[in-house]
Order: structure tokens, then sequence, then C-alpha cells
């Protein structure tokens, strides 16, 4: 997406989320507010300050758009425009966690439950994650690689999941009796081969609570890796919602 919405005019900033591949690794506390999404919010307004840009449109996709409209809640005058893909609310994803999210989605709850997660990944990560050279070539082979055989790395991550167990749905749940909502202009965009209409049937519409400025949707024809497996539609699309 960046060469595509850089030669579309725009200036793109594409940061690890705090834990994530080479960015920092504060050691967890118990309340996992060092990897709440509140905190990972922070970072981002406060990198863009540090860049320069006090007001910005925001795309995260999947454990990204967590953070992008917790980023829209918290720092509203920050947030021109917001996109998330692939995403609901996760306060609203655990609401509606019955049996068939369980068993599809079995990682969120192994990875921010469990308190063997750290050793099994441990002990084998690319027996875990599976990485396929082939398919993602050699340069981001060896930065995923690098990056999920450092123990450290693998705790973040986790503590990415734990926190959204906890202390991000009792953010969310604080917003929403408060009726706090999203102010700016919103884009919902899903993949259409990956189980997001299987689960809420219209994503669109479990945001509309969320969301008081304008929300449109989109669906993307690829499964949940859109920007890998359909660049130009979903290229396509943040360009004529950023524009």
């Amino acid at each position: 997406m960046a060469p595509a919405l850089a030669e579309a005019g725009f200036t793109v900033v594409c940061p690890d989320l705090r834990g994530y591949g080479r960015s920092c690794k504060p050691a967890p506390d118990e309340k996992h507010e060092v990897y709440c999404d509140r905190t990972m919010a922070a970072d981002i307004v406060a990198l863009m300050r540090d860049l320069g840009h006090h007001r910005f449109a925001l795309v995260g996709h999947d454990r990204g758009s967590y953070v992008a409209y917790r980023t829209a809640l918290d720092h509203p005058g920050s947030v021109t425009r917001l996109a998330v893909l692939d995403s609901v609310p996760i306060l609203e994803a655990l609401e509606r966690a019955g049996a068939r999210f369980a068993t599809a989605w079995w990682h969120w709850f192994f990875f921010g439950a469990s308190p063997h997660a750290e050793r099994v990944i441990t002990a084998d990560p690319l027996a875990w994650y599976r990485p396929d050279e082939k398919r993602m070539g050699h340069e981001n082979y060896r930065d995923l690689t690098r990056a999920v055989s450092d123990p450290a790395t693998v705790r973040a991550m986790l503590e990415d999941y734990r926190a959204g167990l906890t202390i991000d749905r009792a953010n969310d749940e604080a917003d929403r009796a408060a009726q706090r909502t999203i102010t700016c202009r919103t884009l919902v965009a899903w993949s259409t081969r990956d189980d997001m209409e299987e689960l809420y049937g219209d994503p669109a519409g479990v945001w509309r609570s969320w969301v008081s400025g304008e929300l449109t949707s989109a669906r993307i024809e690829s499964g949940h890796h859109m920007a890998e497996e359909n660049p130009a539609q979903l290229a396509e699309t943040l360009i004529r919602f950023l524009g």
C-alpha cells in the first residue's frame, strides 16, 4: 500500500506497533497497560507529532485497527479520517464470541489467557508461525523470522492479546457507557473471503453505534491479508476515501 499511496500524493508513515517487528519491547505490567491500545494510540500520536503531523488520516488492519479506532476515540483532534480493515470493535467481537468464533479464533484465547503460550511458541517459533519464504520473498521472510525468534517479541505480541481480553475491553465498555463516539469520517472495509460476513453479517452495521461521523463501507475481493492479496482494489478504495 505504501508505494501506491505515496504515488497518489500522500505522505505515508508505516510504524510497527509497540512490541511487533523491530519496535520497542518494554517489560509488561500486571494490568497489561504497557501494551494496551490506549498506550499504542499515544505512541502513534507522539510519533506523528515528532514527524510534524499534528492531524492525519489513519488506516489500520486487524490488530492495527484496534489501535487506529482507539486513537480516533482518545485523540479526536488528531485524526481526520479513519479506515478500519477486517475488524469490529474488540468489545463487540468479545460480546458476540460464541462457539463458532471461539473455534475459528481460538488463538485469541490461547494468546491472551493461556499461561503456556510463550513456552509453546518460543520452543520452536518457526514451526508455530510457519513462514513460507517462497510466498513471502526473502526480505520479508528474513524480517519475520528474526522478529519471532526473539522471545521478547513473542512476549510483547502476546501482551497485545492479553490487553485485548482485559483492559482494552474495559476501555471500550467505558466509552460506550459514556456515549463517546468516533467523530471523523470512517471507512469500514472487509475481505469477502474471510469470515467477517459469516460472523457479523454486515460488519459496517456493527460499527454504526461507534461512529457519529460519516460512515462508508467497502468489500474487498480477497482473503484476510487484503493488502497482499488484492492491493489494486484496496489501494483504489483507500485513495478514494482518503482523497
